[in-house]
C-alpha cells in the first residue's frame, strides 16, 4: 500500500492541494483555506458536499466544502454589539466575515505513515483588513487520516485590546435525500429560528427536515450525528470549544436564488456549522487564543 500523497493542483483560478491517505481523499484551496471536498472511502459517497456548479474564481467564495466564517458569522448586524463594535462604522460588511476570499499562507505539511497535516495561517498585521483594524493571527490545522478528518481554527489576539469575534466552520455535508435524514444530539437544545422572527424554541426529538431550515442552536453538546438511512451511513461530528451550531437547508424556493447552486441541489446537502455565535461569542484578551475544533468521521448505521 502506498503512503500518503499530497499533490498541488490548479482549479481554474485557484491554487489547491489534493491529499490522499489510504482510501480517504481531501481537496483544499489556498483561497480562504477552504476545504472543498472530503470522502472517507472511494467506495462511498462524499462526506463533505461540493456543488457541481462550483466556480473556482479569485475573490469569490466556492459553494460547498467548509468555508471559514470569521471574525463574524452571517450578517454583521445579526451579531452581538461587541462583535459589531470591532468593525469600522459606515463600511460595507460582507456576509460571513472577511477571510473566505483571501489567500492564506500554507506553512507546514507534515506527512506521517497514517495521516497528513496541512497548516494554513492568516495574519491581519501583514495582511490588514481595512474595515477590521485589529491584530490577530488565524491558524487552520487540517489533518486527514483513514479514519477521520480533523479541523482546528485557532485565533490568537496579537493586539493590545480585547477582541470580540463570532465564527463558524460552515460545513456542507453530502446526504442521500434531506427528507430522509435526521440529526441526533440536539434534543432538548434551545434554538433561534431565523425564519420565524428569531423566536426561541426547544428541540423535541431528532431534527428532521420538511422545509427550509435556518436555526441557531445554543448550548450544544460535543457530539452530533447525521443519520442517513438510504446510504446506511452515520456521520459523527465531535467538536471542542463550540457551544453553538447552525443547521441550514435552503429547500426548494431559496435554492432557486442561490449562486453556484442547481435548483435541486437542496436535496443532497445539509449544513451543520459548528460555531461561536450569539451567547457563545468569544472575547480574547491580549495574547489569548481560542481553538474551535471539529472531528468528522463516518460509518454504517448499527443496530
Amino acid at each position: 500500500m502506498s503512503g500518503p500523497q499530497v499533490e498541488a493542483i490548479q482549479l481554474h483560478e485557484l491554487a489547491c492541494w489534493r491529499v490522499r491517505v489510504a482510501g480517504s481523499e481531501l481537496l483544499i484551496t489556498q483561497q480562504g483555506a477552504q476545504i472543498l471536498s472530503y470522502r472517507q472511502s472511494q467506495s462511498q459517497p462524499p462526506v463533505i458536499w461540493l456543488s457541481p456548479q462550483a466556480a473556482y474564481e479569485r475573490g469569490q467564495g466556492v459553494r460547498g466544502g467548509v468555508p471559514v466564517c470569521w471574525p463574524w458569522f452571517g450578517a454583521l448586524q445579526g451579531n452581538p454589539q461587541a462583535v459589531q463594535a470591532m468593525v469600522t462604522p459606515g463600511q460595507e460588511a460582507p456576509f460571513h466575515g472577511l477571510v473566505r476570499t483571501l489567500d492564506w499562507q500554507l506553512g507546514e505539511i507534515e506527512e506521517q505513515a497514517d495521516s497528513v497535516l496541512l497548516q494554513f495561517s492568516f495574519n491581519s498585521q501583514t495582511q490588514p483588513l481595512a474595515i477590521w483594524p485589529h491584530a490577530a493571527e488565524l491558524t487552520l490545522r487540517v489533518r486527514l487520516s483513514a479514519e477521520h478528518l480533523s479541523i482546528e481554527l485557532i485565533t490568537r489576539n496579537l493586539g493590545t485590546t480585547t477582541l470580540a469575534i463570532s465564527q463558524a466552520l460552515h460545513t456542507y455535508f453530502a446526504v442521500s435525500d434531506i427528507r430522509q435524514v435526521s440529526i441526533e444530539g440536539l434534543e432538548g437544545c434551545e434554538y433561534v429560528d431565523t425564519l420565524a422572527d428569531w423566536q426561541i424554541f426547544e428541540q423535541q426529538g431528532a431534527v428532521d427536515f420538511t422545509g427550509e431550515t435556518d436555526r441557531i442552536y445554543q448550548n450544544t453538546p460535543a457530539q452530533l450525528h447525521i443519520v442517513d438511512a438510504a446510504w446506511n451511513r452515520k456521520i459523527s461530528l465531535v467538536s471542542r470549544a463550540s457551544a453553538s451550531a447552525i443547521v441550514w437547508n435552503p429547500w426548494i424556493e431559496k435554492a432557486k436564488r442561490l449562486s453556484q447552486f442547481a435548483y435541486n441541489d437542496w436535496q443532497g446537502m445539509l449544513c451543520i456549522e459548528h460555531a461561536n455565535v450569539l451567547k457563545d461569542v468569544q472575547k480574547l484578551v491580549p495574547g489569548a487564543e481560542h481553538c474551535l475544533a471539529l472531528e468528522i468521521s463516518s460509518g454504517v448505521i448499527s443496530g
